[in-house]
């Protein structure tokens, strides 16, 4: 059977290099990768590494012809994992799906049962992926922050109006915290206080780098999202006893700091792994995502796209011009 699909191919350059482009094909089923389990895929995300990916950038992929697509949602079609049978409903973030393995950004995926997770019975295909990569991601370092206490002031989300971020404002909000969304789009505000945000911080207030090991302190908890000399700044101004939840390096991967902030303040720097987290904590995090998510607000945020669109919006992503959560709908 024949099927829709964004394919990625990398060819040579005058110049040495090498580049990637993509191209609408009709495969077929029997192209696709090892699995023992073939989904019938709804949607999918555009995520930033998916933008990388798009682009060809940092190597994440190393054999073409590539399906890219980090995530994806839809129904299970066949499945030679007891677990799973024709008809249930799935979602799959990570194990490298989309750059290792064939990924989302088709109407057919085959992978193993173990990167699959049952959604939750009050979560769509839309919903889980209006959620996605970054909401999974979100979910994670709210969790992470709850797990080890909070301090005194607001939890900060940074790079707020992202799809990490839009989604961590939100869930923070929902759980009953009071929220500090740091953004360098002022043009978001609006759209930031409607998730939850009580207060907005520009990005310039955090973007240079500290001048003190220790600053005030500001906030009772953060979802980094942004890293480099944000996160730099932001460990100086955490209260005591406060956690850092590091899951995005947007602002670079780099990170200039001391110990004080972990010595004199007991700060906790919590790094937030999506892509290998293992399935206990990665199907408790889709419960959680069921009992909190506010559907219609997800929705607010999100833009559906179709498959021949994303060429086009991959290097918006890269050059932080997405706001929110792009959902990709393969069968448009």
């Amino acid at each position: 059977m024949a099927f829709r699909a964004l394919m990625l191919h990398e060819q040579d350059c005058p110049d040495g290099s090498r580049a990637v482009s993509a191209e609408l094909a009709d495969i077929d089923e029997s192209q696709l990768p090892d699995g023992n389990v073939t989904v019938a895929v709804e949607y999918s995300t555009l995520n930033y590494k998916d933008g990388m990916i798009l682009g060809g950038i940092g190597r994440l992929v190393r054999s073409y012809p590539h399906v890219g697509g980090i995530d994806f949602a839809g129904v299970v079609e066949s499945s030679d994992d007891s677990r799973f049978a024709p008809g249930d409903r799935v979602v799959l973030t990570g194990w490298r799906v989309g750059e290792t393995h064939w990924g989302g950004y088709a109407e057919r995926a085959r992978v193993s049962g173990d990167w699959l997770v049952r959604l939750p019975d009050g979560l769509s295909t839309f919903d889980a992926m209006t959620i996605g990569t970054a909401g999974f991601t979100s979910m994670l370092a709210a969790q992470a922050l709850e797990d080890h206490g909070l301090g005194s002031g607001p939890v900060l989300v940074t790079g707020a109006a992202g799809g990490v971020g839009s989604v961590a404002v939100h869930l923070l909000s929902a759980a009953g915290h009071e929220v500090a969304a740091s953004t360098g789009r002022p043009q978001t505000a609006d759209y930031l206080r409607n998730l939850g945000a009580a207060e907005i911080i520009d990005r310039a207030e955090l973007s240079d780098p500290p001048q003190r090991p220790l600053g005030s302190e500001r906030f009772g908890g953060c979802v980094d999202a942004v890293g480099g000399t944000t996160l730099s700044n932001v460990l100086t101004q955490m209260s005591y006893g406060s956690s850092v939840a590091a899951c995005g390096l947007a602002g670079g991967n780099g990170l200039d700091t001391t110990v004080i902030p972990f010595l004199l303040r007991g700060v906790n720097l919590l790094g937030i792994d999506s892509v290998m987290c293992p399935y206990e904590p990665r199907a408790a995090a889709w419960q959680r995502l069921d009992e909190l998510v506010d559907r219609d607000l997800l929705a607010s945020m999100a833009t559906t796209v179709g498959l021949g669109d994303l060429p086009a919006l991959g290097p918006k992503i890269l050059a932080g011009e997405v706001q929110g959560r792009t959902v990709v709908d393969v069968r448009a």
